[in-house]
């Protein structure tokens, strides 16, 4: 019988590699909950017009991209492929919005059928902020600074670089668009195959086209900037000098647009340059008319995205997994022997008891001495506590050093704890 593998795209994280996927959570939790940011979770499967709606059915995310199907019902559900809309209905569905303002966080998979490579996957994971009901560039400004600060915190703040941009109203774009078009059209056939098909669906999106003939073409091509309407211009030049203050550095990269339809005035992305062409590693700006758009009451909003994945990669790359980011075990209890067992469980409950934060494996499975240390050793802990017969009898136990020459001790259990409190800086 064939065995059955993982779906293409969709990968394990082995236990080897979870560590420092909670190191990485675990920086963000902290810095977000240091600005007042609160959690919320959403489901993964959502009804397929919530994407629709927001997203927009020319995207290549809605026409391409997303898994939907039908449940027993007939419903046609579609597995999230980002999270805002979700954060949105569950916030207006939950009485979050209406006169109120809102700092929220997210994490969790998110699946788009897109071609796997290094970097880019079926089921991604994300973290993602969005911020509710604050209409001013200095919310927009917060969340560069706290991300700037997660760079820092992760000692990435000398591989990534910002872009920011304003793309305008609905308005001011609709505007551009059509001076955009027109000016397109008359090199269609010079357009790279995606810049075509752009051209009638989404024309925004070949600004950002990878393609140096497109780019060549865009050259000569109108300015966005030039059909911005004063709103957006004043907010902008307000978020640089919030920027300009804070010591932020940024590029402002007029041809910076986001993919998805609900964006409007601020954009931004952080680049790196370590990770060949998949060097966006985290991305968004405003969506004032979404929570409208989704039949809320109008209501501001703004926000970013970052892939976890990514995000991993480039640490790995540049060598920037701290070494104490694992789940290495401390202490290793071994057994030999039945009441050894029993002693054995007593001793680790005790460890753990006084020794809060310390990793305690306790030995199970039985086997040899020389078994049982092996497994110690494998186990990456520091120490082994070695407990037999005769330390059952004289009320002793071994500490025995495994990433050193040191010699092994013989203590009583008693003074275990007081012994390794120091060692293990607990």
């Amino acid at each position: 019988m064939a065995k059955i593998q993982a779906i293409r795209g969709m990968n394990d994280i082995l236990p080897e590699q979870t560590p420092i996927w909670q190191f990485v959570e675990g920086k963000v939790r902290k810095v977000l909950a240091g600005y007042g940011y609160r959690e919320i979770r959403m489901p993964i499967v959502e009804q397929t017009d919530l994407f629709k709606r927001s997203i927009g059915e020319v995207t290549d995310i809605v026409e391409k991209e997303m898994y939907t199907f039908e449940d027993r019902n007939g419903d046609s559900l579609t597995l999230r492929p980002e999270g805002t809309a979700g954060c949105v209905r569950a916030a207006e569905e939950h009485g979050l919005l209406f006169n109120q303002t809102q700092r929220l966080w997210y994490t969790g998979p998110m699946f788009r059928h897109e071609r796997p490579q290094k970097g880019r996957y079926r089921q991604f994971h994300q973290i993602g902020v969005e911020c509710f009901g604050m209409a001013g560039p200095d919310i927009d400004s917060e969340l560069l600074i706290l991300t700037a600060r997660l760079w820092k915190e992760l000692g990435l703040t000398a591989h990534t670089r910002l872009e920011i941009n304003s793309i305008g109203t609905s308005a001011s774009r609709r505007a551009y668009r059509e001076a955009l078009v027109g000016y397109l059209s008359g090199f269609r056939e010079q357009l790279d195959e995606d810049s075509q098909r752009r051209l009638e669906t989404n024309p925004l999106r070949i600004l950002d086209s990878k393609n140096a003939d497109t780019q060549a073409i865009l050259g000569d091509a109108p300015k966005l900037d030039d059909y911005l309407d004063e709103e957006s211009l004043a907010h902008f030049r307000r978020l640089r000098e919030l920027l300009d203050a804070a010591g932020i550095q940024y590029t402002v990269n007029p041809r910076l647009v986001r993919g998805l339809d609900y964006y409007g005035k601020t954009v931004f992305e952080w680049i790196t340059d370590s990770l060949g062409a998949q060097g966006t590693v985290c991305a968004g700006g405003r969506y004032d008319g979404l929570v409208e758009q989704l039949g809320g009451k109008p209501t501001v909003a703004v926000g970013f995205a970052m892939g976890l994945e990514r995000l991993i990669l480039l640490l790995e790359t540049l060598d920037l997994v701290p070494e104490d980011a694992n789940s290495d075990a401390d202490v290793y209890v071994t057994a030999m022997g039945e009441r050894a067992v029993a002693a054995a469980f007593a001793l680790s409950e005790t460890l753990r008891s006084e020794l809060p934060g310390a990793v305690i494996v306790t030995h199970c499975g039985g086997g040899s001495f020389k078994s049982q240390m092996k497994k110690a050793d494998r186990s990456g802990a520091r120490y082994a506590v070695i407990l037999g017969e005769n330390e059952i009898d004289s009320g002793t136990a071994g500490l025995k050093p495994l990433r050193s020459d040191e010699a092994q001790q013989e203590l009583a259990q008693a003074e275990l704890v007081s012994t390794l409190k120091p060692l293990l800086g607990a």
